[in-house]
């Protein structure tokens, strides 16, 4: 507690002694070890979709605690190879990464078919994979931002995998087509045993409004996260939440003035609640998502792991800050995360 106190300096009392108002812990469902027995067990899941995700739940630093920890590497598409890799050269090799992952303590790693299927016989048996399905790719000129599927669910189901992910791009001219597909996929997937994990992202110039960018917008992601579980998403995730306010300064769709006026505040812990709340109040468990590198990388890391649990979520996916330094490092990052969700003196706002 002392290293993640000195690591959050000036932010600490805020975050580690806040309790929301709001949205009352409560009305939410946590995470726990029982989590598939009291709650996933109650939907229309197969006992296989329930075996999977329990086997995810199992690995790793958080096995048993209900909490996940997932490495995620499919920047190689999403942002270039080179862009990706280029700072930690040894990533390009694909089993560096699922390396990392083990070492890491972590309960998932996901990636590419290509990423995956490249070290499936060796490693598919010790760490769940998750196979991610589609992407949006930087080689056409001009840049294109479109989430298309790479692959499908049985090439992910025949390497072994326990789960498959997919990113929509809600508000975006090509929504409708990626809900379709990813609806399909993802039936395909509980079909055949599998975890369904979905990136809810937003992406529409028209989200940016007099300086301030509602893609992460508390009110607005959280609709994004609603849209999600809608098509049986077994986890989402989002980008924390950083302000609110969204749909009623971007004047679209509906909102309450309750959203702002008292189930949200300005402090991000209430603004993250209210993304669990679009998760079925927590019923679907919401991962964050860990964001680009810099230089204070484990202060931001402890940062956003304190405010996804004291919000009610169940862990952080975070790939960058981990994979472009040093392995050593990357795994010192992992853990500290994972510190986060097992330190029982940080708890639900």
């Amino acid at each position: 507690m002392s290293a993640i106190h000195d690591l959050l300096g000036s932010d600490a009392d805020s975050l580690l002694n806040y309790k929301c108002t709001g949205i009352d812990k409560s009305m939410l469902t946590l995470p726990s070890p029982n989590y598939i027995d009291n709650v996933f067990s109650a939907t229309d899941r197969s006992p296989r979709v329930l075996r999977s995700f329990q086997q995810m739940l199992d690995a790793g630093r958080l096995g048993g605690t209900g909490f996940v920890s997932i490495l995620p590497v499919d920047q190689g598409i999403e942002h270039t190879a080179g862009a990706s890799f280029a700072p930690n050269p040894i990533y390009f090799d694909p089993e560096n990464i699922v390396k990392l992952a083990i070492e890491g303590g972590c309960n998932a790693v996901a990636s590419t078919l290509g990423v995956l299927g490249s070290c499936a016989r060796k490693y598919a048996h010790k760490i769940p994979f998750m196979v991610k399905l589609n992407h949006n790719e930087l080689l056409t000129y001009p840049n294109k931002y479109d989430q298309i599927m790479f692959s499908n669910v049985q090439q992910a189901y025949d390497m072994g995998a326990v789960a498959v992910g997919a990113t929509i791009y809600f508000g975006s001219e090509e929504s409708s087509r990626q809900i379709m597909e990813v609806s399909e996929a993802f039936h395909h997937a509980h079909e055949l045993g599998m975890v369904t994990v979905l990136w809810c992202y937003l992406r529409n110039n028209g989200f940016k409004k007099d300086g301030v960018d509602y893609h992460v917008a508390a009110d607005m992601t959280s609709q994004a996260n609603h849209l999600g579980v809608t098509i049986e998403a077994d986890i989402i995730k989002q980008k924390q939440a950083e302000n609110r306010g969204g749909f009623s300064a971007i004047n679209f769709a509906k909102t309450h003035k309750l959203v702002d006026e008292k189930l949200t505040s300005d402090n991000p812990i209430d603004m993250t609640r209210y993304q669990v709340a679009g998760c079925y109040m927590g019923k679907m468990g919401l991962i964050n998502s860990g964001g680009a590198s810099g230089k204070n990388d484990f202060a931001d890391a402890a940062k956003t792991a304190v405010i996804n649990k004291r919000a009610g979520g169940m862990g952080l996916i975070s790939g960058r800050k981990a994979f472009q330094r040093p392995m050593e490092e990357g795994v010192k990052l992992l853990n500290l995360i994972q510190d986060v969700y097992l330190d029982k003196s940080i708890t639900v706002a």
